[in-house]
């Protein structure tokens, strides 16, 4: 009762860490951690000092490679087009997923947004051939456009911007599974905030089944469908869209469910079911004539229907002039469409959150190795926790 006690009083103390409830702690605590994990870093990279040097040599080649004037730069531009694009969605989907602590809705952001721009373009340009450049960076219809446009078509161009983005949220699940992992080898429960909440809802299970909520149900049945079923369950859980597929993670790493097992489902279920399930339904949504009837059918809500129908309308028509405008002057003109203005302040809002967040998880982390020390030092017979706090 004491150790509960002790870490229900813990945990409430780490909760108010925040910035906007202790700024200084929280932020002194954030630099620590900082330091903590930069030393990490480092004595790892020392231990691999091999692989480190290889890898090392091997960057040194392909820039050599890289920079080296011959025929080979066309191949080299090619290769480095295609690498920079998938990295960059690679990144987009690893921030979505990981997130630490809270993680950045990147598939709203930017993979949403791109898909029904392409979706828009394909409609209006019945083709999806559009001219690179300055595709990606810019959508214009090409100058012999198609006189029809598959949904299926649409999905092939933007079919590798959504794997990797899918594969980098697959990426991202990751660190839940290691941690669990490596606890259970080594004997000790995961330092982790959602092993503990999974072990006493366990618990609780046992003692009261009929007074769970349907969180916890929910929790609860992603925890024993990838205990029971294995790869096919962690592979449904990954091809949903699932808030709670960190428990699948946790749950994999504590039974030593092998790595490739894992890892395989969850790139399978995210990357290639899960992200065509919702690249078709943002196709769907995005297609010319249900965004005509979505911007009708505004007329018909009370008092501010008329209102929200003009800036809709104006967008999309300014989209329209954009896929037909070759003036290099004319594209540079700046929209000044409400919408526009809306949504890039809320890419704002989301990424200045995503920030704080990192800052508020960090720094709690740094509060849970302060702990940790306070209990090797509690404990008898047991030798000081080896964690940084300097």
């Amino acid at each position: 009762m004491d150790t509960i006690s002790r870490r229900e009083r813990e945990k409430t103390e780490r909760t108010n860490i925040v910035l906007w409830k202790k700024p200084l702690i929280t932020f002194v605590y954030f630099i620590c951690e900082c330091s903590c994990l930069f030393q990490t870093f480092i004595a790892r990279l020392w231990q691999r000092k091999k692989s480190v040097l290889l890898m090392l040599v091997m960057i040194s080649l392909l820039y050599l490679l890289y920079i080296t004037e011959g025929k080979h730069q066309q191949i080299v531009d090619v290769i480095r087009k295609h690498f920079l694009w998938s990295a960059y969605w690679v990144g987009l989907g690893i921030l979505s997923s990981v997130g630490l602590g809270t993680g950045l809705h990147t598939f709203i952001l930017y993979l949403g947004p791109h898909i029904a721009s392409v979706t828009l373009a394909a409609f209006e340009c019945k083709s999806v051939d559009f001219p690179e450049p300055p595709y990606p960076s810019k959508i214009i219809c090409p100058e012999t456009m198609g006189d029809s446009i598959s949904i299926w078509a649409i999905m092939s161009k933007v079919r590798l911007e959504a794997i990797m983005w899918g594969a980098g949220t697959a990426i991202g699940e990751l660190p839940p599974y290691f941690m669990a992992r490596a606890a259970r080898l080594s004997g000790t429960d995961p330092d982790d905030d959602d092993f503990e909440e999974l072990t006493e809802l366990i618990h609780e299970t046992k003692a009261h089944p009929n007074e769970l909520g349907f969180m916890e149900r929910a929790k609860l049945s992603v925890h024993n469908l990838v205990q029971r079923i294995g790869f096919i369950g962690i592979l449904a859980c990954a091809s949903i869209p699932n808030p709670l597929f960190d428990l699948a993670g946790i749950t994999c790493g504590h039974f030593l469910v092998p790595f490739w097992t894992f890892f395989g489902a969850t790139l399978i279920g995210k990357a290639i079911i899960k992200m065509h399930i919702q690249k078709l339904f943002v196709i769907f949504l995005f297609s010319k004539h249900h965004v005509e009837l979505v911007i009708h059918l505004f007329k018909y809500i009370p008092v501010v229907g008329e209102k929200l129908q003009m800036p809709f309308k104006n967008w999309l028509e300014d989209q329209r002039n954009k896929l037909h405008n070759r003036d290099e002057a004319g594209s540079e003109k700046e929209s000044t469409n409400i919408l526009s203005w809306i949504f890039e302040k809320v890419i704002i809002i989301m990424v200045a959150y995503f920030l704080l967040s990192i800052i508020n998880s960090m720094a709690q982390s740094y509060h849970k190795r302060i702990c940790k020390v306070k209990h090797s030092l509690d404990a008898p017979g047991r030798s000081k926790a080896k964690v940084c706090l300097e």
